[in-house]
């Protein structure tokens, strides 16, 4: 497989222009049970189109439950979560997973693939989900198993796979209905150094096509390889603008 890629990976929409926000947070707070510090406070954040951004923190920081309420897979105690122009945190559970379908890829540390399902019925899923005509649906299935190396994998079952290309299958099920976003969360977490570099390279190449990508890593080399901006989540708090290498100093001492 090339290192890079010339074209956007499966048909993926070409973004808004980079200077326009894709994903606008206003003044959001998350409060587990009662009392307490909250997850996270009073955050307030701007992702523009196309930009690929690394959210960092120690364990319990905040940094996944950020991912969670961009996503809509959680609700803010207060606050606003925007995502392409949708108002994510004022969605319905059914509206928020009919949103994610159209408009939102995931791809996790431990891939969530149905073991039951071949490659292909993997990948296709999502499509079937949210109504993509078959046809449409099968051909960029294929476009992006080739594009990913794995092919020749596209009628096997998962667990006759290697970590590294369990995590390409994740990927192209991710990207199968042209997600504006990409979240990607410890996304080689659970792969190998060569396996996760490889990964971390696609990540890249999806970026430099026009993908806009959220990585969620504790791994300071990882955000300094595959992100132009650092987020760093402390205690709920964040400390955003940095590049990559350049990381929150309280952070850094606890990452």
């Amino acid at each position: 497989m090339s290192s890079r890629m010339d074209t956007d990976p499966g048909g993926a929409r070409r973004q808004q222009p980079a200077g326009d926000a894709l994903v606008s947070i206003s003044d959001l707070t998350k409060q587990y049970g009662g009392a307490g510090q909250p997850a996270l406070g009073g955050v307030s954040l701007q992702i523009a189109s196309g930009e690929a951004v690394a959210v960092m923190g120690p364990s319990g920081s905040g940094k996944s439950t950020l991912l969670n309420l961009i996503a809509g897979l959680d609700k803010p105690t207060s606050g606003v979560v925007t995502v392409a122009g949708q108002r994510v945190d004022s969605l319905s559970e059914t509206r928020a997973a009919r949103f994610r379908r159209e408009h939102i890829g995931m791809i996790f540390q431990f891939f969530n693939l149905l073991d039951d399902l071949t490659v292909a019925d993997n990948v296709l899923l999502p499509a079937q989900l949210a109504g993509m005509r078959r046809a449409i649906s099968r051909t960029r299935m294929r476009d992006l198993l080739e594009r990913l190396g794995i092919a020749q994998h596209a009628n096997a079952y998962p667990g006759r796979l290697s970590g590294g290309e369990r995590q390409r299958v994740a990927i192209a099920r991710a990207l199968v209905n042209s997600p504006a976003l990409l979240l990607a969360d410890e996304p080689t977490g659970a792969l190998d150094t060569a396996n996760g570099e490889a990964i971390g390279r696609l990540l890249l190449d999806l970026n430099a096509a026009g993908q806009t990508l959220i990585l969620v890593t504790h791994s300071p080399e990882l955000a300094a390889k595959y992100a132009r901006r650092v987020i760093n989540v402390l205690d709920g708090q964040i400390a955003e603008g940095t590049r990559p290498g350049q990381h929150d100093e309280r952070a850094g001492t606890r990452q």
